[in-house]
């Protein structure tokens, strides 16, 4: 599912049809205009709340049920990505929205009495100049200047369900809980100023929420997971003005981008081996892309004369997006399954934190298990 969003008015387009999702590009030149078709199109005039309502919502009670989804805004720097993904206090974007239907839904089935257990975890990571960083540990560690972090790894679980060794994760009670950690984790990201975007996002940034539904009548536990992505936007540095660390930014973000156009390339035509590995990006976004989840996929435009070809490329990056087929199955485990998978858990923090107790045998058991579920 995509959508295209456009900022700012112009005259890119001979045709920007919401009604059909049509639009027709207008090359410069004067050659023969191009014709693109979208699930939704969205015009300078629609609201935050029509385009969460047309288009993200069933993505949500998805992941109550078990289901992986993904919401992620792809688009040139200054075209709007991280107002679509999360707006401001009057006007709040994709995750804030997301984060409380979430918790309606929750609230809605403990009202019904249905027999089953609510939890929901997350962790929150940045991409900044090829390296992971763990939000939550840098507000954890904020006065600390001489703490290290541990080693980030990109895994993925016996589902093909990527997740990060020895990142933090923290629970949430409410929404208003979730929404706190995910706003303070958002101060920590690196944004500068250049000449197209006074508060440009020089990282990716992957927030990622995992719902655990215990069934007391089943014994069986399901876990769906929301992967909510702020990808930075593609520059041009004779446009940006982009000189010293400003430039490196640059040069990091278009690298994992090209990375990003290379995996949905291989996925769109079918390719029998597709380059997740080739950049951080993409592993992190392995099960979002062509893997197990409900993908939603915004593409943010500028339609100003000004932006022609960054505008043509997007929109070309979008209709091969369109193509990729993921298959969503949901993600269930037997009350026993689910009690060892914790085990294992505890027995990585524990040897993590350098506490005994566990034996040798522990420790082989918890070496395979990662060993098994390593990307």
């Amino acid at each position: 599912f995509l959508s295209a969003v456009a900022a700012d008015d112009g005259s890119c387009f001979e045709t920007f049809d919401s009604e059909t999702g049509d639009c027709v590009y207008r090359p410069s030149t004067g050659g023969d205009s191009k014709k693109f078709t979208f699930d939704s199109l969205f015009g300078p005039g629609s609201t935050q709340e029509e385009v969460y309502d047309a288009v993200a919502s069933n993505i949500i009670e998805g992941v109550l049920d078990g289901y992986n989804g993904a919401l992620l805004a792809y688009g040139q720097t200054g075209s709007g990505k991280t107002f679509t993904m999360t707006g401001s206090p009057s006007l709040p974007g994709l995750t804030p929205r997301a984060i409380h239907e979430l918790y309606g839904l929750i609230e809605q089935t403990n009202a019904e009495g249905s027999g089953v257990t609510v939890t929901v975890k997350s962790y929150f990571m940045e991409l900044y100049n090829d390296q992971l960083v763990d939000l939550y540990y840098g507000l954890e560690h904020k006065s600390d200047k001489k703490s290290k972090p541990p080693k980030l790894d990109i895994k993925l679980d016996a589902k093909k369900m990527v997740y990060i060794k020895n990142a933090e994760v923290k629970e949430a009670g409410s929404a208003e809980e979730l929404l706190k950690m995910f706003e303070s984790g958002n101060t920590m990201r690196h944004v500068g100023s250049t000449a197209m975007n006074s508060e440009s996002s020089r990282s990716h940034s992957i927030f990622s929420v995992l719902v655990e539904v215990y069934n007391e009548t089943t014994h069986k536990t399901t876990t769906g997971k929301l992967s909510l992505i702020d990808l930075a936007g593609s520059e041009r540095a004779d446009k940006t003005g982009a000189q010293a660390e400003r430039l490196r930014e640059a040069q990091s973000i278009n690298k994992s981008l090209s990375a990003l156009c290379d995996v949905i390339s291989a996925l769109s035509t079918n390719a029998s081996f597709v380059p997740y590995r080739n950049n951080k990006l993409t592993q992190m976004m392995q099960d979002s892309l062509g893997g197990n989840a409900k993908t939603l996929m915004f593409v943010n435009i500028s339609p100003a004369d000004y932006n022609r070809d960054e505008t043509l490329g997007s929109l070309e990056y979008a209709s091969r997006a369109k193509l990729i087929t993921n298959d969503a199955a949901k993600n269930a485990d037997s009350e026993e399954v689910a009690a060892l998978k914790a085990e294992v858990s505890r027995l990585e923090r524990q040897l993590l934190s350098g506490g005994g107790g566990a034996g040798d045998g522990a420790d082989a058991g918890a070496g395979a298990a990662e060993e098994k579920g390593g990307a």
